[in-house]
């Protein structure tokens, strides 16, 4: 769709069709609610999008705790409506034992590990820099990135903060229910199987996210259009968000006919002057095409859709299995940190979703939102459901 030119039809996406129970749970006017994207959703990205009557969600997955407090303060102040943080609690690292009975144990294959990103930063011609998985400086006062004590020192600011709605990006809120609901937080969880659905539903929590294959960062083996409308069949009255490869209102509009009451958006708010990533990645995304991305375990350790890169084609031609997640991120995070300080977007594209061969353009946010309701009001009108 052709970007708005005219104020008046920008303007007109303010309208109330698209209300719903979800703008009614989340106090918006659009149920167009902002993916948490890590690093990227940042305080002036997420407070355009709830000052456009959608809800701003901070991508906080990699943000220590006092960058974190620092966001949500920040975006209090650039808005005074509702918005949301985005963390991670996946299980499957609060759990991790590694007791060596099924071959060496992650901490003993870094050095190997280490060796093998050396020699692909030495062929780059690329020094290596200190950072994390997004290119920032490690605070040695801070739990280490994707650790449980990094998990739970980041939970402890959002109950502590009483941000309005908490989004978990990965794994069940269930255990932080009670302190959350305490301080009036509203609770959503983005899950990618039917199973995981009534896990979180049974937690109590206020709205799902159903993110499919399609879209990018860890996402669901199962597809977009196939996931909706089987998750929204199994929790019943709790109202469902569509995801995954949503770039535009027939996308949206798609979601909504599949039963979701509106929709989850990443990768086209990725593309906004507002998105706290570098002008290379945005690029990236422009450039792209709908082959663009693929599936990769080489930078967070677990499966992850992301811009197909030197770095994901290296760990992939040489088939070395990539270390599960805390573990990638200390092999990963210098590499991206250099690419990020060198300028290189062949290394370090981003993360994005299949959707992104309709993206044209870098735009404010409000323009970008403001399109896609207008997009899905039109889209839902030519079916006649509006």
């Amino acid at each position: 769709m052709a970007a708005l030119n005219e104020a008046g039809r920008s303007g007109a996406s303010a309208g109330r069709k698209l209300a719903n129970r979800v703008c009614e749970i989340l106090e918006i006017e659009q149920p167009i609610v902002l993916a948490g994207m890590g690093g990227a959703s940042c305080p002036a990205l997420a407070a355009a999008v709830s000052n456009a009557g959608g809800l701003g969600v901070l991508g906080a997955a990699g943000c220590g705790p006092k960058l974190l407090r620092r966001w949500i303060r920040e975006t209090r102040e650039l808005t005074d409506k509702p918005f949301g943080v985005d963390t991670l609690l996946p299980a499957s690292v609060r759990r991790a034992k590694y007791d060596g009975t099924e071959g060496p144990t992650p901490q003993a294959l870094l050095p190997e590990m280490q060796a093998f990103a050396d020699a692909f930063m030495e062929r780059e011609g690329m020094a290596p820099a200190k950072g994390d998985l997004l290119g920032r400086r490690v605070d040695p006062d801070e739990p280490a990135l994707f650790t449980k004590a990094f998990f739970e020192a980041q939970m402890e600011v959002v109950v502590q903060e009483r941000v309005p709605v908490y989004a978990s990006g990965l794994g069940n809120p269930g255990p932080w229910m009670k302190d959350l609901r305490a301080g009036g937080t509203k609770v959503m969880a983005v899950i990618g199987a039917v199973r995981h659905a009534i896990q979180v539903k049974s937690s109590g929590l206020d709205i799902i996210v159903a993110q499919g294959h399609d879209g990018g960062g860890h996402n669901s083996p199962i597809g977009t259009l196939a996931l909706i409308p089987q998750v929204v069949d199994a929790v019943g009255d709790t109202p469902v968000l569509g995801a995954g490869g949503i770039v535009d209102g027939r996308g949206i509009a798609a979601a909504m006919m599949l039963g979701a009451q509106g929709a989850w958006i990443g990768s086209a708010f990725l593309a906004s002057e507002e998105a706290n990533i570098f002008g290379f990645q945005k690029q990236a995304i422009v450039d792209a095409t709908e082959e663009g991305t693929t599936i990769s375990r080489s930078v967070t350790g677990k499966p992850a859709r992301i811009i197909r890169s030197k770095w994901t084609d290296y760990w992939a031609r040489e088939g070395k299995e990539p270390l599960p997640m805390p573990f990638q991120g200390t092999i990963a995070g210098p590499v991206m940190a250099a690419a990020n300080r060198d300028g290189r977007g062949d290394i370090n594209p981003g993360f994005a979703g299949q959707g992104i061969g309709m993206i044209k353009a870098v735009r404010p946010a409000k323009q970008i939102f403001d399109e896609l309701v207008l997009g899905t009001q039109e889209a839902l009108a030519r079916a006649g459901t509006i």
